[in-house]
């Protein structure tokens, strides 16, 4: 088994906490529409809370994404060829990995993520399951361009971006992730890197909602432990039963949202700061854009990436796309 010790790439500060955090944290807390990125749910809980959210009979995603990997192996082995090291964004516990991996005849995998245990023993997992392949797990905030470990920089590289992870931003910050991806699989030689990524796509509101506000609370307990994090990493007052969770769907935005909404007028401390919001306020965590064809390939295209196949399950809720890094040009 060739299993990397694995790098740990975020920068914390002298009370080991990701200095990002508090930056955002604090910086969406002062807005008027309070607001912190969906990025920081991902600790080791929300992790394991997001793998149970999985699992649920309401959220479609995770089961129509794997029945495109069981189905279109063959396609993705032709379509990507052989020797490339499999950067995955954001791995969380990997478990649609090894359905790409026995796929394709990989040279490497690399899951990157910030949610460092839960990244070890993923990685481990895989190098278990894989003895003869390179896992070198890096952990770090994927939203920034990473250096890769130098044993895998000058491969050829797929990027794995699955569970439509990609529809939490809006659309520049969007734009500025695949970007940095493209920096961060790009090699010293002319292969052009590619990418497999996941999109949801647009469907029924009520099937959307359903999916986002379960009636077991496994979702609203993973918007709460949000709170939770900020009140144990940040030194956080943040009353959490004074806190419901709320999923709704803005249609001219094509997105579901979900909200932490104060139930009754609530002040707190986080980090040494002072905040306080009415009953009703909410603080905005997350949104999930869903896509058309077209709007994902605009999304891809304003990053520099050209989709080159695309596969969607049997009932056309879920697309994954291979893209692969466009060539420089100077016109049209």
């Amino acid at each position: 088994m060739t299993h990397g010790e694995g790098l740990a790439l975020v920068d914390r500060d002298a009370d080991g906490v990701d200095r990002a955090f508090r930056i955002d944290v604090l910086a969406g807390l002062r807005q008027a529409q309070k607001a912190v990125p969906a990025r920081w749910f991902y600790d080791d809980a929300g992790s394991q809370l997001f793998e149970d959210i999985t699992r649920l009979e309401e959220y479609y995603p995770t089961r129509a994404e794997t029945e495109i990997l069981e189905a279109r192996g063959r396609d993705f082995a032709v379509s990507v060829g052989p020797g490339r090291a499999v950067v995955e964004f954001g791995s969380g516990s990997s478990v649609k990995t090894p359905l790409l991996l026995d796929a394709i005849a990989p040279a490497a995998y690399v899951p990157l993520d910030i949610a460092g245990d839960f990244l070890r023993e993923a990685a481990g997992r895989l190098a278990s399951r894989f003895p003869d392949l390179p896992v070198h797990p890096v952990e770090a905030d994927f939203m920034r361009e990473v250096a890769l470990p130098g044993a895998v920089s000058a491969m050829p590289k797929l990027g794995f971006f699955p569970g439509s992870t990609i529809g939490n931003m809006v659309p520049r910050t969007a734009v500025d992730l695949l970007r940095s991806m493209r920096g961060t699989l790009q090699a010293d030689h002319g292969v052009q890197p590619m990418l497999l990524i996941g999109m949801d796509l647009v469907k029924a509101p009520e099937v959307l909602i359903a999916a986002y506000d379960d009636p077991a609370g496994v979702t609203a307990a993973f918007n709460r432990n949000l709170a939770h994090r900020i009140n144990r990493e940040l030194g956080g007052s943040i009353p959490v039963d004074a806190l419901r969770h709320v999923a709704r769907w803005d249609d001219d935005l094509a997105r579901i949202e979900m909200h932490l909404e104060a139930v009754r007028a609530i002040e707190f401390d986080v980090s040494g700061e002072r905040f306080a919001m009415a009953a009703g306020e909410t603080i905005h965590t997350e949104n999930s854009h869903k896509f058309t064809r077209r709007s994902g390939n605009l999304l891809l295209a304003a990053a520099g990436w050209t989709p080159r196949r695309r596969w969607t399950d049997r009932a056309k809720r879920f697309s994954l796309i291979l893209a692969e890094a466009t060539a420089p040009r100077n016109a049209p």
